[in-house]
């Protein structure tokens, strides 16, 4: 068994790549992983070894392939504030404006819910929608590719992820490893301030278009609560900016006027949101589908972005791509 570096020993690039290879190569103890992810969450990661990491997850994915300007939403997870399933909504909206979305993830690993736990108590088979994930994303626009199906090398590792039940770097690594290879992303983290660090490893690992975004109070979305840190990331080079709901026409609203729950409770919320229902998580999900659309160059700016989420809710569209994806999957 190979032992791990120590955490105050900041990896290059290519040096990430090779320590991380190993971890899910099965070359190193559960005990020393464990140790060497939380050593290292407590440091924080540099963006060199954030994009070595996602280099060898990348290397070891199952890959699908996805129509041209297919893009992913995702957050990285870990944020304890346990809110309902934005990226999820997000996806389902965006999709039904017309672009592909791939959306990439799992079970919770440390929030109540996560989009794959959600997704099954709608009526999704997992199943089925993972083994039909390239087939539905290129006939209907919008996939799951539910993590474990395509990251056989994690398989050893989320076991350790959830006994730790904290946010480590492998929450960082997965939105850069998406198995459709997509190069539009809207990416939200948990810490604002580390949003030019990772937009940093985002742009060595290139890209044409990528929003990272981080609430004020550490968020991993697109905040109604208050300020937002945002990185535009585009191919090598990125741009710090803020963003504030109420700049779009949005109402402010706390954190606690999106908490959400388990499976049952989150998915009884989506679909009431997909029917509709006014109020912050609706707002909440059309800030970020406005950002997702913007990458996606299909919005030109942010009250457009707003105004074509609104519409693909409010006409039905959403919902029924919903209800055509669980037909497709069944």
């Amino acid at each position: 068994m190979k032992t791990l570096p120590a955490a105050d020993a900041h990896l290059t690039e290519d040096e990430a790549e090779e320590v991380f290879g190993a971890i899910l190569d099965g070359e190193t103890s559960e005990e020393e992983i464990a140790r060497y992810l939380v050593d290292l969450s407590d440091r924080s990661e540099t963006s060199e070894e954030i994009a070595g990491a996602a280099r060898a997850l990348r290397a070891r994915l199952v890959p699908i392939s996805a129509p041209p300007g297919a893009i992913d939403v995702c957050g990285t997870g870990g944020d304890g504030h346990h809110t309902l399933n934005v990226s999820t909504a997000v996806g389902l909206v965006v999709a039904a404006c017309g672009v592909p979305v791939a959306r990439h993830g799992n079970r919770a690993v440390s929030s109540l819910a996560g989009v794959a736990d959600t997704l099954e108590v709608l009526g999704l088979d997992m199943a089925a929608a993972g083994q039909s994930a390239e087939r539905t994303l290129n006939e209907i626009g919008i996939c799951f590719l539910f993590a474990p199906n395509h990251h056989p090398a994690m398989g050893r590792i989320q076991p350790i992820r959830k006994k730790l039940g904290r946010r480590t770097i492998f929450n960082l690594m997965g939105p850069l490893s998406n198995p459709a290879q997509v190069e539009r992303q809207l990416i939200g983290i948990a810490r604002p301030a580390y949003v030019p660090i990772y937009a940093r490893a985002k742009a060595r690992l290139g890209g044409e278009h990528t929003m990272i975004v981080s609430g004020d109070e550490g968020l991993d979305e697109l905040s109604l609560a208050g300020g937002n840190e945002l990185a535009d990331v585009r191919g090598a080079d990125f741009e710090m900016r803020r963003v504030d709901a109420s700049a779009v026409g949005l109402d402010h609203a706390p954190v606690e006027a999106i908490r959400g729950g388990d499976a049952a409770h989150n998915a009884k919320a989506l679909k009431a949101l997909l029917q509709g229902t006014p109020g912050p998580y609706r707002d909440a999900v059309l800030l970020n589908a406005s950002a997702a659309l913007q990458v996606a160059g299909k919005a030109t700016g942010w009250t457009d972005g707003v105004a074509m989420g609104a519409e693909a809710i409010d006409s039905g569209s959403a919902e029924a791509l919903l209800a055509q994806w669980i037909d497709l999957t069944r």
